[in-house]
């Protein structure tokens, strides 16, 4: 009886969740964050399938046997509009539910951390297109196709750069920073519809995104500049997303959360 309790007081109980860029980093704990609340999972990757595969493994493994998946991969690229549509369109054939929630965590950024002088268009492009044009079409789908009247929820994350605005992070910090100023606006336009629209911005986290390219005096920099004395984890993010994707944050909306430690 005291699973049975448990399971119905699931604060996410068999709501909808699309969580881009989950194959690994942050966005991985996000999706095994949201399926401890109770959320159907589907984890979005753009090359890593045997790590989104093993995300879904662990997902599906605490169900029962006998019933359905929980979690369910897909191969999409946000930046392509066809692929992100594609997305949601299974997303919602799938569960043979309306999406409740969004949740944008696919992003790159340009280990070589460049000035804005020494960075390639090609490279700017790049970022640009996964972080920004990405955040955008995925706000666009969700927009029209979340659940209305309750529990839509649409949670993007950016990064703490856009307050430390720190050399070598120009395009990146840039991309971030249209990704913020995009959410705040639509939360306004999606008045009436009780969607909420949120950022998310970690600081420093340890992940292969953050140590790549960064040598042992960069890593150490940005231990030395948190009051805590330490690089941030998934864990530390995963649980500030699972409350912005509960009915509990519905007074939430249209803003960005820094989860850093106060490194800025």
């Amino acid at each position: 009886m005291a699973t049975n309790l448990e399971t119905h007081s699931l604060p996410l109980k068999d709501r909808v969740a699309i969580v881009t860029g989950s194959s690994r980093g942050i966005g991985r704990d996000i999706a095994i964050h949201l399926a401890q609340l109770g959320a159907k999972l589907f984890i979005n990757y753009t090359s890593s399938s045997a790590q989104a595969d093993l995300v879904a493994e662990e997902i599906n493994s605490s169900a029962s046997p006998d019933s359905p998946p929980r979690a369910i991969v897909v191969k999409a690229d946000v930046s392509d509009p066809a692929q992100v549509k594609s997305l949601f369109d299974s997303a919602e054939q799938a569960f043979g539910s309306p999406i409740h929630v969004l949740v944008n965590s696919a992003g790159v950024l340009d280990p070589k951390y460049p000035s804005i002088a020494d960075t390639s268009l090609e490279d700017f492009d790049r970022i640009f297109s996964v972080n920004t044009r990405g955040a955008f079409l995925c706000c666009k789908e969700a927009a029209n196709r979340l659940k209305r009247g309750g529990g839509g929820r649409i949670i993007l994350l950016s990064s703490s750069l856009v307050g430390a605005l720190k050399p070598g992070f120009g395009a990146y910090t840039a991309s971030k920073a249209a990704v913020e100023t995009m959410v705040k606006i639509l939360a306004k336009e999606l008045k009436g519809t009780s969607i909420t629209a949120n950022c998310v911005a970690p600081g420093p986290i340890a992940t292969d995104m953050f140590f790549d390219g960064k040598t042992k005096e960069m890593v150490k920099r940005a231990i030395d500049e948190s009051p805590l004395c330490r690089l941030g984890e998934t864990k530390d993010v995963a649980p500030v997303v699972g409350f912005l994707a509960t009915d509990a944050s519905e007074w939430v909306n249209g803003q960005v959360i820094r989860v850093n430690g106060g490194y800025v």
